[in-house]
Order: C-alpha cells, then structure tokens, then sequence
C-alpha cells in the first residue's frame, strides 16, 4: 500500500484509504460515526474536512446511509469541507469547498475554489459548478476532462516524494521491527 498519510493529518475511525491515496497535513478525515471511502490516487488535501453525520441518523433524508465516498482520481482542495456526501470519480473540488450531506458530484466535474454544494444537490456529469449556492458556469472540454485526472496523479507523484522525505522520526524504526523479527527484545528511546 503507497497510501501517504502526512504526521499532522488526523484519519480517525472506519476509514477506507484505497492505494495511491493521500491525506496532507493539518487534514481531517473523522469515520467515528459513520464510514468514508478515498479512492485510487485521490487525495485530501492541507487542512481539509472529510466527516459524517451524528451516529443519531442512521438514514438521510435521501434514504442512503450517512457514509461518505471520494471516488478514484478525486481532488479534495486545502480547507474544504466534505460531510456525508458521494463524490463520483474524477473530481476536482477547489480550495475552501463545502459539500453537504446528501450532495452527489458525479464524474468528470470540476468545483470552482469556494463553491457551495447545498444539502442534497446533485451536480450532473461533465460540467464546471462555482459560487454559494453553486450554478453551473460551463460544460468541461475535453483537455479540462483529461487535467483532472492529470491533477491527481501529479499529487499522487508529490505525495511519494514527501513520504521519503519527510518520515516524522527518520527510519530508525525499520532497523527495531529488523530485530523485533529475530526476536530480539529491543527497548525504543
């Protein structure tokens, strides 16, 4: 599994990372009541959001479970805010996006930095959203299609780079699992 996890992010409870997958620093993603799924190389990034709903509702109001799914080659852009919601795949969520709960953003969808995605919308296939509440700005072109899968995959490339170099205590502990498997008995410190 090449799935980065930075050391400040928090993933916390029934969470699903799928390989390739990324969560960035300060980033947040809270299964404590309810699961969430981030897809192939798709990536939550700097002090993003990604919750459920109180384990109190078992149903929303649409009568899907309160879970929340990140499809493959989705970008989650720093700050936004994503709560029981499905994102298909292929998705670029701007920086400082809210998606609430019961919204659905189907595949090859960009959201303009900002946008506000209501309670329970639906943002339909191949199209540009931006604005609170968001509106549709434009249909996406083909190179527009084919940067959103390229945008996923360049953070998939940086994400391997910063899980080499930035090993939140070096790689000392390679060598104590080496001898824990020989059975030797090591003490850490």
């Amino acid at each position: 599994n090449d799935t980065f996890i930075a050391p400040s992010a928090s993933v916390i409870g029934n969470v699903t990372n799928w390989d390739e997958s990324s969560v960035w620093y300060g980033a947040v993603v809270r299964a404590d009541s309810h699961p969430i799924t981030i897809g192939f190389s798709s990536s939550v990034q700097d002090r993003a959001v990604v919750t459920t709903l109180s384990p109190k509702v078992q149903n929303m109001k649409s009568g899907f479970p309160p879970v929340c799914h990140i499809g493959h080659y989705v970008s989650v852009g720093a700050g936004s805010i994503l709560t029981s919601c499905r994102i298909e795949d292929l998705v670029e969520i701007g920086e400082k996006c809210i998606i609430e709960e019961g919204a659905v953003v189907e595949k090859n969808v960009v959201l303009e930095p900002g946008t506000v995605v209501p309670a329970y919308t639906q943002i339909p296939s191949g199209q540009r959203w931006a604005g609170n509440p968001a509106t549709f700005v434009e249909e996406l072109d083909e190179e527009a299609r084919e940067h959103i899968k390229a945008a996923a995959e360049k953070t998939h490339l940086q994400a391997q780079e910063h899980a080499l170099e930035f090993l939140p205590y070096g790689n000392t502990y390679v060598h104590l699992e080496e001898l824990e498997k020989k059975g030797v008995q090591a003490t850490q410190g």
